[in-house]
């Protein structure tokens, strides 16, 4: 294996440890630096981590923990006499956009027929949250009509609400459900939806 193909692994082992410990507080709420340092393993196997993850020696996890410290998406606190780490807000907002690129949106056995729409209208001066709002629709397998139009086949209400509430943009999204689209045989082929 070449030089760089050791050094993405270890950038993708080092995002899953990372983001597995907001995970962790991010439930938690606090949680005692005494539980991550000999615990951690444990901790983090409760949720349901692959067990891969879970061989990484505690040093990588302390060095993870510190690394998030150090980009202040945690912070320690002191409470009766112990050490805390618990999410900045910066951490928090971190967690969100890892959860909305995890979620997955149901697909129902049988298209009912109709499309969603999600129409956007962001300012320039919020141009990086809607980049953000693309690549998060794009991830999700939603189909570009325009730049500010994007389709897709199934019920999808709750993720745009989830949507616009994380990225505080809920008066800049419509979501419409159409029964036609003018030509939409492209789209069929896309969704692999039947005709």
């Amino acid at each position: 294996m070449g030089k760089l193909e050791q050094e993405i692994k270890k950038e993708i082992r080092n995002t899953r440890t990372q983001k597995a410990i907001l995970g962790v507080i991010g439930i938690a709420g606090l949680l005692s630096v005494a539980v991550i340092a000999p615990n951690a393993l444990q901790a983090l196997g409760m949720l349901g981590l692959n067990k891969k993850v879970l061989r990484y020696k505690r040093n990588s996890i302390n060095k993870s923990v510190n690394h998030l410290v150090e980009r202040k998406l945690l912070i320690y606190e002191n409470k009766e006499g112990k050490k805390y780490l618990r999410l900045t807000d910066k951490g928090e907002q971190i967690l969100r956009v890892f959860e909305l690129h995890d979620y997955k949106i149901k697909k129902p056995k049988h298209w009912d027929r109709k499309y969603r729409i999600i129409i956007f209208d962001i300012k320039e001066e919020r141009k990086i949250t809607r980049n953000k709002l693309r690549n998060t629709l794009r991830s999700i397998s939603f189909f570009r009509l325009q730049d500010s139009v994007w389709v897709y086949p199934y019920d999808c209400e709750d993720f745009i609400t989830l949507i616009k509430a994380d990225f505080k943009i809920g008066k800049d999204v419509l979501y419409i459900i159409a029964d036609r689209i003018e030509n939409d045989s492209f789209l069929k082929k896309h969704f692999g939806l039947e005709d």
